[in-house]
This record gives C-alpha cells, structure tokens and sequence, in this order.
C-alpha cells in the first residue's frame, strides 16, 4: 500500500483573489484608468495600471516616479487586504498564473522599481523577495 502526502510541510495552498468583472467592463467600455480607479478604488490592477503610466512616462521626471510609487503603494494596500479576505496569512503562494492576482503583483513590481529609483533600497529588496515568496517563477 502507497501512500500520497502531498506537501508535508504544510505550506498554504495558493491564494487567487477573484475577478473584477465590474473594473474590467468600465476599462472594456472606454473608461480611464483614473475614473475607473475612483469608481473602484480596491482593484489592485487599475493602481498598477497607472503606476505603471508614470513610471514609464517618457522623458520622466522625479514627480512621475514619486507617482508611481504612490500609485503602486495604494494598489499594493488595496492588494494585501483582498488577500486577506481570500485567506492569505502573509505568506504563501500567489501565482501569476492567476489573472486577478497579476494586478497586486505588478503594483509589487512597480513599487521596487520605483523604491529603486528613489533610493529605497531596503523597500526595493523587501518587494523584490515578496514578489519570489509569492511565485518564484516571477523575474525582476
């Protein structure tokens, strides 16, 4: 007789946050990022979504980068707490894989990059190792 344990260690199974269908119809409908950000203001994925404008602005300057930070630190917030509701206990994974959890990931993303560029090395490497705890296949 064999026996299947599975993950011994008892990691948590992965967390996948739902979808956004009311978010992603008003972006389908031709909504701004900002309007639909204000109509819904705890998806993750419309903060990424501008933080990810400011911070790739052309010819950025130190206000857009500061932007972005903001941005992505409010989706981030906005992320740990639908994270949560879904029973995420600070730690497990949040694949990629999973559609609704990309928009807290690149809030993530951004939030490195933006730390980065401002000097915030502690914050930047806090996110960078946030984002292999979630999915390890994530490459930043």
């Amino acid at each position: 007789m064999t026996h299947s344990h599975g993950n011994l260690l008892g990691e948590p199974p992965a967390t996948l946050l739902p979808a956004t269908p009311e978010a992603d119809a008003e972006l389908a409908q031709g909504a701004t990022l900002a309007e639909v950000a204000a109509h819904h203001p705890t998806v993750s994925a419309v903060w990424a979504g501008l933080a990810e404008e400011a911070l790739h602005r052309p010819e950025r300057a130190l206000v857009d980068t500061i932007q972005a930070y903001a941005y992505a630190r409010t989706g981030y917030h906005r992320g740990l707490d639908a994270l949560r509701r879904n029973g995420w206990k600070g730690y497990g994974p949040v694949p990629w894989s999973h559609e609704p959890n990309r928009g807290f990931l690149r809030c993530v993303t951004v939030l490195a990059s933006a730390a980065e560029a401002i000097g915030e090395t502690a914050e930047a490497e806090r996110c960078t190792q946030l984002l292999r705890d979630c999915d390890p296949t994530l490459a930043i």
